[in-house]
């Protein structure tokens, strides 16, 4: 480090936090709060699982739907696993909804539909590890947890001009969160914490003019700030292969599988597919279709998964209905209820062009 600076201190953080925070359907304000208003639990571990790798406007929409279709734990709990694997296709990380499913089940069961309110007791449940227990136990319980997400490491490695890179630095940002952090109003400052990552300390072009940390910064004060948080060099992701075969009836009915319950997309739907996975490829061709058929190659749909690039051969065909192991015929006015993954949908619409339209003529 260059220079040492003062230490940054929250009231700085949560002045401004007062004047500026982000308007979220799952946030209590700080005038809210202040006027007794306390968060949900529910609502703070709901937006808290979607958010995870996931931008806040694409979160929006189906926290909104969630709480209209379960606007309790408890009927969440109760839900068809089908329903809230339809309900979360396309949001992406499919094991997320499983473990949602699991998770509320266990509140449910084991809890009386009330969510433990400490760390310790909400990372015993299942899908909650060491972010998202502190999060809400922070935010809906204001215990003086240290939390950090992407947004958070950027600020924090900011501050300190923490020139380790990441994953390993990881411990050492924590424990500085852990030391910024206030007794009083843990959760606000974490919410702070995030927001300024998302609005100001952004990973290009911050707008360091307007931040409360500014004269605490010491990559500002080097004059660098986007050269932190240190990150190892990515590797390249390997590309697969695999087919796709969409098939139809003359009545409008196309053949739907569901994936085991485990591994990549488990238990949601798709159309029949070759044997691809993340470590090895699947057949392309035709000749690997689940039943003789006029297939006709209709291109190729990409896709990328966080850890490989899945490059898949689209086959159509017109037929009428047979009998396939696991299978069944939707019709394709219904497509959209399905849980497709964003994957599945991109292989049918290459071979559909009009399949997820509202109104397909």
């Amino acid at each position: 480090m260059l220079q040492t600076l003062p230490a940054p201190h929250a009231p700085k953080l949560l002045s401004w936090y007062d004047r500026h925070h982000r308007e979220l359907p799952w946030r209590v304000s700080p005038a809210a709060a202040k006027a007794g208003k306390r968060a949900d639990p529910y609502h703070v571990w709901l937006s808290e699982v979607m958010l995870q790798q996931t931008t806040v406007q694409a979160v929006k929409p189906y926290f909104a739907k969630f709480l209209t279709l379960w606007p309790k734990v408890t009927d969440l709990a109760a839900a068809p696993v089908e329903d809230v694997m339809a309900a979360w296709a396309g949001l992406g990380y499919y094991a997320r909804a499983r473990n949602l499913k699991k998770c509320a089940e266990a509140v449910a069961a084991k809890h009386g539909g009330v969510f433990p309110d400490t760390e310790e007791g909400l990372r015993a449940l299942p899908g909650i590890g060491g972010y998202t227990s502190a999060a809400i136990a922070a935010i809906a319980f204001n215990r003086q947890s240290a939390v950090m997400d992407g947004n958070v490491e950027r600020v924090i490695s900011r501050l300190h001009a923490i020139d380790a890179p990441l994953p390993g630095s990881k411990p050492l940002m924590k424990a500085k969160v852990a030391e910024l952090t206030p007794s009083d109003r843990p959760g606000d400052f974490a919410q702070a914490m995030m927001d300024l990552g998302a609005t100001i300390c952004t990973p290009k072009r911050p707008t360091c003019a307007l931040c409360p940390f500014r004269d605490d910064c010491l990559a500002f004060a080097e004059h660098d700030p986007e050269s932190f948080p240190v990150k190892a060099a990515k590797k390249e992701k390997p590309v697969r292969f695999g087919a796709a075969f969409v098939a139809v009836t003359p009545e409008g009915e196309a053949l739907l599988k569901r994936r085991i319950e485990s591994g990549l997309l488990g238990g949601m739907t798709e159309v029949p597919t070759t044997a691809w996975t993340s470590r090895v490829d699947g057949g392309t061709t035709a000749d690997h279709a689940p039943f003789p058929a006029g297939w006709e190659a209709c291109g190729t749909v990409t896709h990328v998964f966080t850890h490989f690039e899945l490059r898949l051969s689209v086959f159509r065909a017109l037929t009428e209905k047979v009998a396939v192991d696991d299978g069944w015929w939707e019709p394709v006015t219904n497509l959209e209820t399905q849980a497709l993954p964003t994957v599945m949908k991109k292989a049918i619409a290459q071979a559909i062009p009009r399949a997820f339209e509202k109104h397909p003529n």
